[in-house]
Order: structure tokens, then C-alpha cells, then sequence
């Protein structure tokens, strides 16, 4: 049951109810129904709150904890017409109207239940499922009639790295973007996390989410593992998006040898990083990711820092994120099973989408590719590092809307590009 509404004002005790009533008081479904987190709302020159969830029952009080789950900082102004349901949190962490520390997990379950009459096209709900046997986090989102998107973020990311291009679809689309196992709030079972793995994963995961012949748009890693479905069920995929994907290398990898024999087991020891070299490390390697970081707002610098943090921090996600990593290194590309060899067969209408100077995946890939499957379309941004949804996410999302408008809205003997 929904609490009514009280009249949003600017004095801090109005504010410290309008959080209280724009919350429901249980949670009977979803992440928030069985895990206890809080989240503090950091209202700058009023307050601060603390949203608390416990067995379903939601509370708000004054009692900051040592470490909340989440912080959330924002100007009063801003807060105001998030709690009335003008928009979502999502919308409001895209604009930079609030700012996340901790866990971005919590805080996006948290918006999926804000205001919960309000009908927010942006609203994006966190859900679990059984997938494949792995307990698996995801966001749903957008219209439920639509035709369905499944989101694949990237290696050591979240779905947050893809909201937006959520954000984008969710006019027209049902729009699903998963944790990939191992990774953010999905479990990590102790697979070898090589694309054909999460393969199978993936495929398991559109059967239980009810998304079957779904565009996929998948960057870095998930772009790899989405082409791994689209060449072996491509029935399952109508069109297909990589955003920088992570082909694999030529055949030059001197390290292969060495890197077969290192267990991923190894990275179940414990890290002896202190907290704060390994968040200014963190912060400072995703800006090497961009072309121009300062074109990025700081606050995704800081939400992507702590979400990586966070899998570090955890035994059986940091081992996950060793082996995706070896997954990707190892990854054959000619032969029977390479990657390369096979992409003649692609019969999926494919966008890719690449950096120009993306320090991790060449652009000239995208010649490569041209040459070895002519009926991709290849897209380079200029000026433009690994992750474009971010860097240039106007662009992106253009060039997005306008393939899935050809293609994936249509049935696959419609379809045009």
C-alpha cells in the first residue's frame, strides 16, 4: 500500500515526509523485498535522510548509518520533483541532477519504487531471476507491449553502464539490461566465463524473461557475447548492436601459453589494496577509456569507480572478472570455433558501432570487418573512446534508433539493413 502524497515545499521537515510518502511501506517483490540496504539522501543545506529496507518494510529516518549501502547527494530543487513523480531517478542521475556513491545497485532498485503511481516511461525496476541456475540482477524497463532490447554491458561493468541507452529505448521498447554472471548483483558461480558460456546464459536468460527474436545490444564483452548467440541461435536475435565489441586479437598473443596456465582461482586471494589507492586507481583508469574525459561529468567517474570497487572487493566476483578476462584474451579467432572465421556466416542484421580512438578495441577493426562480413554495417565515431554511450550519447542513440527503426521493428523477412 501506497502512502498518500503529501505537498512537496523547501523546508527540511517537508522534505524529510515527502521522502517518506513517495515510498511504498513494503516492498512485496524485487530485490528490495528480501535484501536490507540503506540509502542515504544527502540534501545539500538541509539534511540528510536514511532510506532503510528490512524483510520488505520500508523506513525513513535521521539515523545515518557508519556505511549506508549508497549515498545519494542532490540539490533540494532537484529532489523535489523526483519524490512528486515528475521524473524518474534514472533521468535524474543522466541529467547530473543527483550523484551516486556506493552502490548503484540499491539506488537504482531504490528509484524503481519511487513514487510508484507516477507513470514514468524511464522508470527502470531491478528484478531477479533463476537464470541457468545463476540468481541474476536485472532492469526492466520501458513499454511492456513494445517489441523487446536486451542491454549486455561491458567487462568489470553493470547494467547502469548502459542506461543511456535505456534511457533512449524505452519510448518504444521493452528494454531489459542484465547483470551478466559474475558480475554487479548477479551471483558468480565458478564457470570459465568465456563468450560461449555466457553464450548459453544469455540464451537461457531470453527464455525466462519471456523475450524471445530480441535485439541485442551488447558493448565490450557484452557485444562479444551477443554475437556468440546471434552466429550459433541467430533466430533468437532480430537485430544486434555492438558497441565496441571485444573481438578477439590477430594471431599475434604471445601470452597465450602462459595464460592458459594461470587459474582464476588466484584471484579468490585476498586484495591487499588500501581503499583509497585502489578508488583513485579505478577513477584514473576509466578515464583513459575516453577520448576527452572531461567530457564526461565526474559523477559516472565516481558511480563506476565504487561499482568496480565493490566487485573487487568480493572474492567470487573478482574471480569472475579474472577469468571474462582471460575468456576474452584466449578467445580463438580463425579455426572451426574463431570468432573471425565465422562472422562470414552472420545472417542477423548488425550495426557496429566503434571509437576512433579507443585505447582497447582498434577501430580498424571495422576495416577487418568489412572485408570478412560485408553485410555489417561498421560505424566509426571520431573522436571517440571505448565507450560511446557515454562519450557521445546523442550520436549513439541516433545511430541505435535509426537501425532498430529499420530493422528490428519489423520481422526479419522486412527488415532492411
Amino acid at each position: 500500500m501506497t502512502r498518500t502524497q503529501l505537498p512537496l515545499q523547501r523546508r527540511d521537515d517537508d522534505l524529510g515526509r515527502a521522502l517518506a510518502t513517495a515510498l511504498p511501506e513494503r516492498v512485496r517483490d524485487g530485490v528490495l523485498a528480501h535484501r536490507p540496504v540503506s540509502v542515504v539522501f544527502d540534501l545539500v543545506g538541509l539534511g540528510r535522510w536514511v532510506v532503510r529496507t528490512r524483510f520488505g518494510t520500508v523506513s525513513v529516518d535521521t539515523r545515518i548509518p557508519a556505511r549506508p549501502t549508497a549515498t545519494i547527494t542532490a540539490d533540494p530543487a532537484a529532489v523535489v520533483p523526483l519524490l512528486a513523480g515528475q521524473y524518474s531517478l534514472v533521468e535524474a542521475f543522466l541529467t547530473g541532477g543527483l550523484r551516486v556513491r556506493g552502490s548503484m545497485a540499491a539506488v537504482l532498485a531504490l528509484g524503481g519504487i519511487l513514487s510508484p503511481a507516477a507513470d514514468l516511461p524511464v522508470r527502470a525496476r531491478v528484478r531477479e531471476a533463476a537464470v541457468f541456475g545463476v540468481r541474476t540482477a536485472y532492469l526492466d524497463a520501458g513499454a511492456p507491449g513494445g517489441s523487446s532490447v536486451v542491454l549486455l554491458h561491458g567487462l568489470g561493468a553493470t547494467s547502469a553502464s548502459m542506461l543511456p541507452v535505456l534511457a533512449d529505448l524505452v519510448a518504444e521498447h521493452r528494454v531489459l539490461a542484465p547483470d551478466l554472471p559474475g558480475f554487479g548483483s548477479s551471483a558468480a558461480p565458478n564457470w570459465d566465463y568465456d563468450p560461449v558460456q555466457l553464450q548459453r546464459w544469455l540464451r537461457a536468460f531470453l527464455d525466462t524473461v519471456a523475450a524471445p527474436a530480441s535485439a541485442v545490444i551488447g558493448h565490450s564483452l557484452g557485444g562479444r557475447v551477443a554475437l556468440e548467440l546471434a552466429l550459433r541461435e541467430p533466430e533468437t536475435v532480430r537485430a544486434l548492436v555492438l558497441l565496441c565489441p571485444a573481438l578477439a586479437a590477430g594471431r599475434r598473443r604471445p601470452l597465450t601459453a602462459l595464460a592458459r596456465r594461470i587459474p582464476a582461482d588466484l584471484a579468490r586471494l585476498p586484495l591487499a589494496v588500501p581503499q583509497r589507492l585502489l578508488r583513485d586507481g579505478t577513477r584514473g583508469a576509466y578515464r583513459t577509456l575516453f577520448a576527452d574525459p572531461d567530457r564526461v561529468a565526474r559523477h559516472w567517474f565516481d558511480a563506476a569507480a565504487d561499482e568496480w570497487e565493490i566487485t573487487l572487493r568480493d572474492p567470487a566476483h573478482r574471480r569472475a572478472l579474472w577469468s571474462a578476462t582471460l575468456g576474452l584474451y584466449l578467445d580463438e579467432p580463425f579455426g572451426d570455433r574463431g570468432v573471425w572465421s565465422r562472422l562470414p556466416q552472420l545472417a542477423v542484421p548488425t550495426l557496429c558501432v566503434w571509437g576512433a580512438d579507443d585505447p582497447l578495441v582498434p577501430a580498424r577493426f571495422a576495416d577487418h570487418l568489412t572485408v570478412t562480413a560485408p553485410q555489417v554495417r561498421s560505424v566509426i565515431l571520431p573522436d571517440c573512446g571505448h565507450l560511446p554511450q557515454f562519450e557521445w550519447p546523442e550520436a549513439t542513440g541516433a545511430l541505435i534508433d535509426d537501425f532498430l527503426t529499420r530493422t528490428a521493428c519489423y520481422p526479419r523477412t522486412a527488415a532492411t539493413g
